[in-house]
This record gives structure tokens, C-alpha cells and sequence, in this order.
């Protein structure tokens, strides 16, 4: 019984969990160790003038002057702790984190459309359906096995066919997934004693190893290893329980990083992509924007705080991102439309912080970037689009060379590989 009501819970949250099959497969995956990647996605096309890529000139911006931008090491940021209401600043972000900060200004996204835009930022692939987004790639090379290896909150979350798609939208719903063999998932009341749940995991051994020599038919065979995997991934799911918050924040970035942070620390996930939406400030842009990126800003650092007491940090890897720019003039009802350039972020693991790479000019159109040596080069540079990025990326995480990462290549071409981009 407990097994059919955990299958129920997966299919409730949207998953898809399975392990190898074959005799093999009976033991617990081991915990995954880290590193742990972290996609945040500003849903809607975030206004970068507002945040990382200041201007203060030719009325891009209404809520500050050019004399106005701050700086914090190597970064210029917009002032925002005036126009804020909740959330977090600029001014309190970058002092934070302007040391571990790499950002990069001047993206091609080549389209302003919403759903060509979010794939092309997610895969690297601008003209292809098929492909996965990194943080599915990721979890497919280096944890597949891990029961949750790919959590998302949201965004295009595309797999290849790599990897299950794990979405846990409530803490109560991880407990749940937590404690399948348990009344509600309260670990102190399980369905069965000790010796009962022994017993059959050693039954579902015996016939799963039983039916490894059989010849199946492939449906047959792939419902047989879920519902094995099932009782597998059951023992390691109970390892989230410790690393579960006793209550929910009410942010909504804070509530999807308590979900990915306690599956993390409990080695049974590699990737999670987060998300919030409502950036798409066709009207009203500068209200909007000022509410919005202070909430993405402190989803970032809530994560960082909260992984720094699980003491996982240092294993963090984060990326900042949106499908989107906002354009550098306002409409008739003060929002700003879409605009096909723009700026990502990074920190943690492996990056090089404190460091600006490329830049827009007073236009907001991008100034194109050596590849070797990452200065502006507005005659012989490339422009920055979102498969550059992914390649440094698969380099970071080290899966360039991957079978996965081979099946889905990217096709930059040699002299236009940005090296040393994130190290």
C-alpha cells in the first residue's frame, strides 16, 4: 500500500523517478556530493538598466541621473534602495556579493519573443524543441540516479529524454515524497513495522532480479523498473527529512530555494531551476521593476544565507538570468517593451567574481567582445549570444565532453569560444 500511495505522490508533484534496471538496481543510490547548480529565471523580461547595466542617459531611465550610479569593485549598479518597498537593493547586493559577482553585459538574445526567448536561454538552442536546458543536462551527466536530479519551480524546463523532471511545489509536498511510507509523511507514524517494510523490499528484490533474464516488451519492462525504483528511491528520499524547514517562508523564491537546498543537502538532487514571474512591464515599467528585481534579488541571497548554514555554499554554482531585456524607451503607458539584448550573472563555485564583461552603449545596443581576451572589440569582437554561454557552461561543469552534451552540440565555432569566461 505504501508504495502505490508514494507512486501517487510522484505522479501528484509531476515526477518522474526511475533507476536501472537489472539487478544492479537494488540498492540505494548513493547521496550526490555536489557541486549543486541553481538556474534563477526573472520570468518576463527584466529591465538590466535597473539593476547591473546602469545608464542615467538619454531618458533610459526615469528614477536616476548618470551622477547617480553606483559602484561596488569592478560594478556599476543603478541606485534602488529609494524606490523599494521590500526586498533587497542593489545597494545591499552588490556589497554582498560584488566580490563572488561575475556579470555579463551586452547579450544577444536574438528574438524578443517570449517562448523562443526562454528555450534559447535555458539550451543554448535557439531553432530546436529538443534539446535540454542546462540545468537537465547537468543533473543527466553527473547524478541521473539521484531520486530528484532536475527540480524546477517554472520557466522552460525542457529534459532531452535525459533525465526525469522533479517538481515538488510545496515543502509539505517534499515531506510527503520524504516519508512515503509514512501516515502523511510524519516519519513517527509509518504505515508498517521495521520487519514488515524488510520484508517486502526483500520480495520486490527477489522479483525484480527474477525478471531481469525474462524478454519484455519495452513498456512492460520500463512499468516494472518504476515501480522498483519506486521502493529504491523511497529509502533515499527519507534522507531530505533533517533538512527539512519547520515552516515555510512566504516568498515565493524563498520557498522554492527551501525545497531545492534541503534536497541538495540530502544528495538527492543535482540541479534545480527556480522562477518567478510578472517582469513583462508593458505598462508601468518603473513600479514594476522596482517591486520585482528587489524580490529576485532577495530569493538569491536567501539561498546563499540558507546554503550557507546547511554548509553547502562552497558548492553552490548560480546563474542569473532572464529571456529578455526591457527597450530603452517607454511606451505611451510608461512600461518599456521587449528588447533583444541584454545581461546574465553568475557567482559561486568555480567562477571568478568581481569582474564586468562587455558592455551596451548609451543606446543600449551591445558592444561586440574579443573572444580571447574578453575587452570590448567593436570591430573584430562577436557578439555574446546564449550558446556561448552554455558552452562555457558545460566547460564550468565539466560535461563539454559528455556523450549527453555530444548528443546535443552546440556549434560554436573555435575562435569564437570565450575563454575563461566563468574561471
Amino acid at each position: 500500500m505504501q508504495r502505490r500511495n508514494f507512486l501517487k505522490l510522484c505522479g501528484a508533484a509531476g515526477l518522474g523517478i526511475a533507476a536501472p534496471l537489472g539487478a544492479d538496481a537494488a540498492t540505494e543510490p548513493p547521496p550526490y556530493e555536489g557541486p549543486y547548480y541553481v538556474v534563477f529565471n526573472a520570468s518576463g523580461g527584466w529591465d538590466t538598466t535597473y539593476l547591473m547595466d546602469p545608464k542615467g542617459v538619454n531618458e533610459i531611465n526615469r528614477l536616476y541621473k548618470e551622477g547617480d550610479i553606483l559602484t561596488q569593485g569592478k560594478h556599476r549598479f543603478a541606485p534602488s534602495a529609494a524606490h523599494i518597498e521590500a526586498g533587497m537593493s542593489n545597494e545591499n547586493f552588490f556589497q554582498n556579493y560584488a566580490e563572488e559577482l561575475l556579470v555579463l553585459n551586452g547579450l544577444d538574445y536574438s528574438v524578443n519573443n517570449h517562448s523562443p526567448g526562454s528555450r534559447y536561454m535555458a539550451t543554448g538552442k535557439l531553432d530546436s524543441l529538443a534539446y535540454p536546458t542546462f540545468a537537465a543536462l547537468v543533473a543527466a551527466c553527473k547524478g541521473s540516479e539521484a531520486p530528484l536530479a532536475f527540480l524546477t519551480f517554472g520557466q522552460y524546463s525542457a529534459t532531452g529524454n535525459l533525465v526525469p523532471m522533479a517538481r515538488v511545489p510545496y515543502l509539505n509536498s517534499l515531506n510527503k515524497l520524504a516519508n512515503a511510507d509514512a501516515v502523511h509523511g510524519v516519519a513517527q507514524h509509518p504505515y508498517h513495522d521495521d520487519f514488515v517494510v524488510n520484508r517486502i523490499e526483500q520480495a520486490l528484490r527477489e522479483q525484480m532480479e527474477a525478471r531481469v533474464s525474462e524478454v519484455r516488451l519495452p513498456r512492460v519492462e520500463r512499468a516494472q523498473s518504476m515501480l522498483y525504483a519506486a521502493q529504491v528511491n523511497s529509502k533515499a528520499l527519507q534522507r531530505v527529512t533533517p533538512y527539512v524547514p519547520k515552516t515555510s517562508p512566504k516568498e515565493r523564491l524563498s520557498q522554492q530555494a527551501d525545497i531545492a537546498l534541503a534536497s541538495f543537502r540530502a544528495g538527492v538532487c543535482v540541479s534545480a531551476n527556480l522562477s518567478i514571474g510578472q517582469f513583462d512591464s508593458h505598462n508601468n515599467n518603473d513600479p514594476d521593476q522596482m517591486k520585482l528585481i528587489p524580490e529576485f534579488l532577495a530569493g538569491i541571497d536567501y539561498l546563499v544565507r540558507r546554503a550557507e548554514d546547511l554548509e553547502i555554499r562552497d558548492k553552490l554554482v548560480i546563474v542569473m538570468q532572464s529571456e529578455m531585456g526591457r527597450t530603452p524607451t517607454y511606451n505611451n503607458g510608461n512600461g518599456k517593451d521587449h528588447w533583444s539584448i541584454g545581461s546574465i550573472m553568475f557567482m559561486g563555485s568555480g567562477i571568478k567574481g568581481n569582474r564586468v564583461v562587455g558592455a551596451t552603449d548609451d543606446k543600449q545596443f551591445l558592444i561586440p567582445i574579443n573572444s580571447n581576451t574578453l575587452a570590448t572589440d567593436s570591430n573584430k569582437g562577436i557578439r555574446v549570444r546564449p550558446e556561448h554561454i552554455h558552452l562555457a557552461l558545460r566547460k564550468l561543469a565539466g560535461i563539454d565532453g559528455h556523450a549527453f552534451s555530444e548528443q546535443f552540440p552546440l556549434h560554436v565555432p573555435h575562435d569564437e569560444r570565450l575563454e575563461g569566461l566563468l574561471a
